[in-house]
């Protein structure tokens, strides 16, 4: 993709208004902080040239002033929800993004469990995390929430949660996915902050919508795209506009809960006088973007990837058909088609010829490669395999795993580990290339053209095995598939 954003400005910037925040709530900041804390690719695919991880890279710049609470539903814990990108339950990724944080020499605090009625899964983890010595707190459900703001805010409201100790003047509370009860940690540390003496602010790091770029902005419509599941429509925020006069872009659920959420503030006594939810955010995204094209090309493309999502979550139970029908309304608002994702027709049409799963691979230099399943591997395999081998200038006829290496791992899978179908997998045939790699020169140079695969755009006729999209992924590939079975066994691990 083209480069159109400036991620080292736009982190100067965003600093800046996160001090600025700080200073203006008396040396104590509460900062909701929403979206992914690492790898956010999907900020990185609609702003080229977006750091992955620029959020924690800003953390960073505070460490010595911030302090980390992960919020936790305990209605989550309960039915083992799982992040559908990673496909680990929310409390694991809990512990994997402490784990991460604290390597990178972040203070994470405590853990709050919102929403406690007393589930035995969050006892559980609460158990494991006092042995592995965490800190955690219990928040409970609160009738009425948010419309009774006198019970609320009261001692049988949030005077009934327990209060988190903090001790550094930025307390970021974050979690692993939405729902996690973010909004309310913050607002309830108000009251207990309030009662306590201690004066306190709230402000929210928002990245998407661009409250400063237009509404039908394709950037934008892709946050929409992205949120279709969870119902996100973007708006002009009308209390922005009937306080300052100046159209800014929020969504729904935050325009809805702000006469509440400022309702809130003035009992607590924060002092904070927001006039808009578009006022609570720190967001500094549109002072990166230096080519305005290439953002909106490259967002464009996102909102395609999401429509083929989209259609294949439905076939998999994952979303309901509105979802999908959303994404298309949105690619009608833009004029986009199908067509328009280069690898494509290339897959399709070839599927249509052999008609067997075809993975098609849009490398660097704009060829468009190929690969289909096989007996011996699957599509994802032979497309990586000849994608590599095209950016080595490796000719064609030229095998670079041979039936040698294969074959005694084929019978591995069938005869030792009871493999019925014992193809071999995207991830499989990487480790067997990194073997020869170890003697075979030829092996080895199209071994090191794996990493210019990050940021290629992939298409398959068909929907993909877990395990193989994990590892795309991985290797950083944008893929989308035709959202139909490459075969009627119902497990696809």
């Amino acid at each position: 993709m083209k480069i159109g954003f400036d991620s080292t400005l736009y982190m100067i910037k965003q600093k800046e208004a996160i001090q600025n925040r700080i200073e203006h709530s008396g040396n104590k900041l509460y900062l909701e902080f929403g979206g992914k804390l690492f790898d956010d690719y999907h900020a990185a695919r609609v702003l080229p040239g977006f750091d992955l991880n620029a959020k924690i890279k800003l953390l960073q710049e505070f460490a010595d002033r911030a302090e980390i609470i992960f919020c936790i539903n305990a209605a989550d814990i309960e039915k083992n929800k799982i992040r559908s990108d990673i496909g680990i339950t929310y409390d694991m990724d809990v512990l994997r993004l402490i784990d991460n944080m604290r390597r990178m020499g972040l203070y994470v605090s405590s853990i709050v469990i919102t929403q406690y009625s007393g589930q035995p899964g969050a006892d559980s983890f609460r158990k494991m995390l006092s042995g592995r010595g965490v800190n955690t707190y219990l928040h409970y459900p609160i009738n009425g929430y948010p419309a009774d703001v006198d019970l609320i805010v009261s001692d049988e409201g949030y005077g009934a949660n327990d209060y988190v100790e903090t001790t550094r003047p930025l307390v970021v509370v974050t979690a692993p996915g939405p729902c996690s009860g973010k909004l309310a940690t913050c607002l309830s540390q108000l009251y207990h902050e309030n009662k306590r003496g201690v004066k306190a602010g709230y402000a929210k790091f928002e990245t998407f919508p661009i409250w400063n770029l237009p509404l039908k902005h394709p950037v934008n419509l892709a946050y929409e795209a992205a949120t279709a599941d969870l119902k996100d429509v973007n708006m002009i925020d009308p209390f922005h506009l009937d306080a300052y006069g100046e159209t800014c872009v929020n969504y729904n659920r935050d325009i809805e809960v702000f006469p509440v959420v400022k309702t809130i503030l003035e009992r607590i006594g924060s002092g904070q006088v927001y006039q808009s939810p578009t006022d609570m955010g720190v967001n500094m995204a549109a002072f990166g973007i230096f080519d305005d094209a290439a953002v909106q090309e490259a967002a464009k493309q996102e909102i395609i990837r999401r429509y083929f999502t989209a259609r294949c979550d439905y076939r998999l139970g994952r979303v309901d058909a509105e979802t999908a029908q959303k994404i298309e309304l949105i690619m009608k608002q833009l004029d986009l088609s199908a067509s328009m994702r280069a690898c494509v027709a290339p897959a399709e049409e070839r599927f249509q010829k052999e008609n067997v799963p075809i993975m098609a691979i849009e490398l660097p230099d704009g060829a468009i490669v190929t690969g289909k399943s096989s007996n011996l591997m699957h599509n994802t395999a032979s497309a990586v395999l000849n994608s590599i081998k095209h950016m080595a200038g490796i000719s064609d006829d030229i095998h670079l795993l041979s039936p040698i290496i294969l074959e005694p791992i084929l019978a591995l899978k069938k005869n030792s580990m009871g493999e019925s179908n014992p193809v071999l997998t995207l991830k499989e045939v990487l480790i067997a290339l990194s073997i020869c790699a170890a003697t075979n020169p030829t092996v080895e140079l199209a071994l090191s053209r794996l990493d210019q695969l990050r940021g290629c755009e992939a298409h398959a006729s068909s929907m993909l095995y877990q395990s193989d999209e994990r590892v795309l992924k991985s290797l950083g590939i944008n893929v989308t598939c035709d959202p139909y079975f490459s075969s009627k066994e119902l497990y696809r691990a």
